[in-house]
C-alpha cells in the first residue's frame, strides 16, 4: 500500500516530524478548495488559502463523490453522489475513526493532527511512567485515542455531547474501549476551574479551542478574549514534573509567534523548558508542496 508523507510541521529544520497517512491524501488544492481522498471516496471541500487558480489533475476533480459548496449568505451545503455512504472508517496506523458529512464541511477529523498524535504517543512511551493528561475541546478524540494507545489514561473533555460521543464511537473500534479514558461533557472553563478547586494534575495537557464557541449552558468562548487567562489556569494544572503542553489554533490572526510568546510568558517562565512552534501543513500529492492547515505551539520540560 502506498504511504502518503502527507502531514508536516513548516520551517522546523531542528523539530521535523513527518506523519504518514496511508488512507488520506489531499490530491490537489485550487480555487478556494481542496480536494481529498479519505478512504476510497474523493472529497472537495473550501478553503480560502488556496487562491490561485490552477488545477494540477482538472479529471480527478471531475471525480469528486461530494462536493461541499458555501453559500454566500453564510453556511452551505453537500451535493454527493447517490451510493455515497452516511459514514465510513479511514485508518491511521493503529487508530480509527468514523468519518461522516457533517455541516459547515467538516468530517470528524483534521488529517494535519497527525503530526501531535506522533508527538504524544512518542513523549508517553518515552515517559516510561504513567502519564495522565487532560484534553481539552477534545472533538472527536484524536490526540485522546493517540494518547491511550501509548498508555495514558486521558481526560477527554468537550462541550458537545453528540462529539464525545462520536470520541467513545473511535474509541470502541480503535480497539480502545476498555482503555483509561474518563469521558467527561462540560464547558471547558468551568472545568478547569473545579479541576484547580480539587488540586488535581496532569502530566500534559493538550489544547484545541475553537475561534468562537459555546458551552453546554450557553457560556460564550471568544479566543482572543478569553485564551490568554485560560492557559494560565491550565498551567497551574501541570504536575511538578509535567512532560508537556500542546496549544492548536486555526484561528486567523493567531500566528505561531503569537502562541509561542503565549507559551513562554504562562509556562516556560515559570517552569523552564522550551517552546516550539510552526504552522502544521499537508503536502500535496500533486506538486510536493506544503499547504498550511494550521498551527501548533508545543511546551515541553526538556
Amino acid at each position: 500500500m502506498v504511504v502518503y508523507h502527507t502531514a508536516f510541521y513548516i520551517d522546523r529544520s531542528d523539530y521535523l516530524r513527518v506523519a504518514s497517512w496511508q488512507e488520506y491524501e489531499l490530491i490537489d488544492v485550487s480555487r478556494g478548495e481542496k480536494l481529498e481522498r479519505f478512504g476510497d471516496f474523493i472529497l472537495i471541500r473550501p478553503d480560502p488559502q488556496a487562491i490561485w487558480q490552477f488545477q494540477n489533475v482538472p479529471h480527478v476533480w471531475a471525480k469528486a463523490m461530494a462536493h461541499y459548496h458555501r453559500s454566500n449568505t453564510g453556511g452551505g451545503y453537500w451535493t454527493k453522489i447517490d451510493e455515497f455512504p452516511d459514514l465510513w472508517t479511514i485508518n491511521y496506523g493503529n487508530l480509527k475513526f468514523n468519518i461522516k458529512l457533517m455541516g459547515f464541511k467538516h468530517i470528524g477529523i483534521f488529517p494535519e493532527q497527525a503530526v501531535n498524535w506522533d508527538y504524544i504517543m512518542q513523549r508517553i512511551t518515552n515517559a516510561s511512567r504513567p502519564i495522565k493528561i487532560l484534553n481539552l475541546f477534545a472533538y472527536t478524540g484524536g490526540a485522546t485515542l493517540a494518547a491511550a494507545h501509548a498508555g495514558a489514561s486521558v481526560c477527554h473533555v468537550d462541550a458537545s455531547k453528540g462529539m464525545v460521543a462520536w470520541a467513545k464511537e473511535n474509541a470502541c473500534i480503535s480497539n480502545l474501549k476498555n482503555a483509561s479514558i474518563r469521558w467527561i461533557v462540560d464547558d471547558c472553563i468551568k472545568f478547569v476551574q473545579r479541576e484547580n478547586r480539587r488540586n488535581n494534575r496532569y502530566d500534559a495537557i493538550i489544547l484545541d479551542p475553537p475561534s468562537y464557541g459555546r458551552g453546554p449552558s450557553g457560556e460564550f468562548w471568544k479566543i482572543e478574549d478569553n485564551l490568554a487567562s485560560f492557559l494560565e489556569m491550565c498551567e497551574q494544572l501541570l504536575a511538578k514534573e509535567a512532560e508537556f503542553l500542546i496549544l492548536n489554533s486555526y484561528t486567523t490572526g493567531l500566528s505561531p509567534s503569537v502562541m509561542k510568546y503565549l507559551l513562554n510568558t504562562v509556562v516556560a517562565k515559570k517552569r523552564g523548558g522550551e517552546v516550539k512552534a510552526s504552522e502544521i501543513g499537508i503536502k500535496v500529492s500533486t506538486s510536493g508542496l506544503i499547504f498550511p492547515c494550521g498551527s501548533t505551539a508545543i511546551w515541553s520540560r526538556d
